[in-house]
């Protein structure tokens, strides 16, 4: 049973920053791609930014140069530095594991961002 635990979520005002994090726990393969979504209130739920058990990383257009993924495979942890906070960038940050060699996907229980004055 794979778990996925987020962290760090909260309100913060436009321009500010905040730091998510998400914990793995289990068994899963070594490779695999871990990575951020978020959705808002009536909308889909979109990519954010991705990374690779090898560090390859992607990111979705309105997030990039603000928001940074990363991960500490010895801690089986992930990251996301958010910068300069939006108000669009409101909505809840869920936490996803895909793994390639299992052909599964997991995900965390999701954690609220909110970006107000």
């Amino acid at each position: 049973q794979v778990q996925l635990v987020e962290s760090g979520g909260g309100l913060v005002q436009p321009g500010g920053s905040l730091r998510l994090s998400c914990a793995a726990s289990g068994r899963f393969s070594s490779v695999n791609r871990m990575g951020w979504y978020r959705q808002a209130p009536g909308k889909q739920r979109e990519l954010v930014a991705a990374i690779t058990s090898t560090g390859n990383t992607a990111y979705e257009d309105s997030v990039k140069g603000r928001f940074t993924i990363s991960r500490d495979n010895a801690k089986n942890t992930m990251y996301l530095q958010m910068n300069s906070l939006k108000p669009e960038d409101t909505a809840v940050y869920y936490c996803n594991l895909d793994d390639h060699a299992l052909g599964r996907q997991y995900w965390g229980q999701g954690t609220q961002v909110t970006v107000s004055s």
